[in-house]
């Protein structure tokens, strides 16, 4: 893991692509068959995933689920929301309109770069990453693929790990099903989240306080295509809801 260091502080219609280059030159540079992990609030700022809380208007429903927290804040989770999966002013579960399952709809205000305000997760992760991939590709002549991670939190664990929300490049799981085991055992229920290991991976290097929205991964040899939405879970797959 190769953290990319020293970039500056990002703001709607900053290019990020070329901010990712000259932090790639810096580190050595890239090269085939390297995974750029991404934090999603620097592909966010740059998108314009942005909200001031001064310009938000809580609903009734949000002064109702913020308790003793801001209702403005959570106004702006709701607005995220498809669905609340669990609520525990001010704690909101929701499933947003991508299919993601997380806290606060991934509404977050850490590392926004301004106080009172709120970063949203992008739009389109899967076309975010599409698109930083193709921007690299044309730059360097180099084939990168590209992971716009984020961090969420586990019903069944504690804590908190970086996962994939976008993918260019790279199939993001690895499916064993038919194959056998060192005695024989053919594998029938074993798909790994390689996507969501990579995130998590560079993420030790990215940190949360470290200013570092990015990391290389070289060496784990992927390839192949998919989509961050390959790693939802089916809802007739889902035993939590």
């Amino acid at each position: 893991m190769i953290p990319l260091r020293g970039m500056p502080e990002l703001r709607e219609r900053d290019d990020l692509a070329v901010e990712l280059l000259r932090a790639g030159e810096r580190a050595g540079g890239f090269e085939d068959g390297d995974v750029l992990v991404v934090a999603q609030k620097a592909v966010s700022k740059v998108e314009g995933e942005v909200v001031r809380l001064a310009d938000v208007e809580p609903s009734d429903r949000a002064r109702e689920l913020a308790g003793d927290g801001d209702p403005r804040r959570i106004e702006v989770i709701l607005r995220e929301t498809r669905s609340i999966v669990r609520a525990r002013p001010p704690l909101v579960i929701s499933e947003t309109a991508h299919g993601f399952v997380c806290a606060s709809a991934g509404v977050d205000s850490s590392n926004a770069g301004e106080p009172e305000t709120l970063v949203l997760l992008p739009r389109d992760p899967d076309a975010s990453a599409g698109r930083l991939r193709e921007a690299l590709r044309k730059a360097t002549g180099v084939d990168v693929a590209v992971i716009v991670s984020d961090s969420f939190g586990r019903a069944w664990r504690q804590g908190t790990t970086d996962v994939a929300l976008g993918v260019s490049g790279l199939a993001p799981i690895l499916d064993l099903n038919g194959q056998r085991d060192s005695v024989g055992y053919e594998l029938h229920a074993t798909q790994i989240a390689v996507a969501d290991e990579i995130a998590g991976a560079a993420e030790l290097v990215m940190g949360k306080v470290d200013g570092i929205p990015a990391a290389i991964v070289r060496g784990v040899s992927l390839s192949g295509g998919g989509t961050g939405a390959d790693l939802l879970m089916p809802p007739d797959r889902d035993l939590f809801r």
